[in-house]
């Protein structure tokens, strides 16, 4: 067993879409655009801000740097409004053996005061952003992460919820454990080359333990 396990960060460790979703909405209140659904949103998210901003602006593409920074002043107050870690997850990460990391394509900062916010920042030697590394799928991030530890491909794990992240791994070289709880569906996962797959945290607590 791997004694890396690299976890991603919305839709693996935490259920931010709810935040998210009120900050894109806000953001494109901002530049003069009607709403997003929450699940036209889900869709959205997995590539960083600015991709997220993006695709939510849609044939809109010259008011994206106001809405960007609109929606980073909103979601760097009000990104602990709704987010959770998902059940069981804390329990599990906190009886895991192996060394844990996340690698996310949101902003470092951000993730890091998400994760302090919810009493899990002190869980993982390594957390890094989308602003810190390439972003996902490049694996330079997952790079960094096992030189930092002193990890190799054959002792690291990545766990995450979307194509992309099957695709990090995949582009690394590492073990995938998808996780089907997420904000991608077990098809989406499974047709991205997901060959294994848990349903809740108790699944996945042999990959961390």
């Amino acid at each position: 067993m791997p004694r890396l396990a690299i976890l991603d960060l919305d839709g693996t460790l935490v259920d931010s879409l709810d935040d998210l979703a009120a900050s894109v909405n806000h953001a494109l209140a901002t530049v003069g655009l009607p709403p997003r659904t929450t699940d036209e949103i889900r869709g959205f998210v997995g590539e960083g801000a600015r991709v997220l901003l993006e695709r939510a602006l849609g044939p809109h593409a010259e008011r994206l740097e106001p809405a960007l920074a609109a929606w980073r002043a909103h979601y760097e107050v009000h990104c602990l409004d709704a987010t959770r870690t998902y059940p069981g997850l804390a329990a599990a990460l906190a009886g895991a053996g192996r060394t844990l990391a996340v690698h996310t394509n949101k902003p470092g900062a951000m993730a890091r005061r998400i994760l302090d916010g919810l009493g899990l920042l002190g869980r993982f030697a390594v957390v890094v952003g989308g602003d810190e590394a390439p972003r996902k799928p490049d694996p330079e991030g997952v790079r960094i992460i096992q030189s930092r530890v002193g990890a190799t491909d054959a002792e690291t794990v990545f766990v995450g919820d979307s194509p992309v992240d099957v695709a990090t791994a995949r582009a690394a070289g590492v073990q995938m454990v998808a996780v089907g709880w997420g904000l991608r569906s077990r098809a989406a996962l499974l047709d991205a080359g997901a060959t294994v797959l848990v349903e809740s945290a108790a699944e996945l607590v042999p990959w961390l333990a």
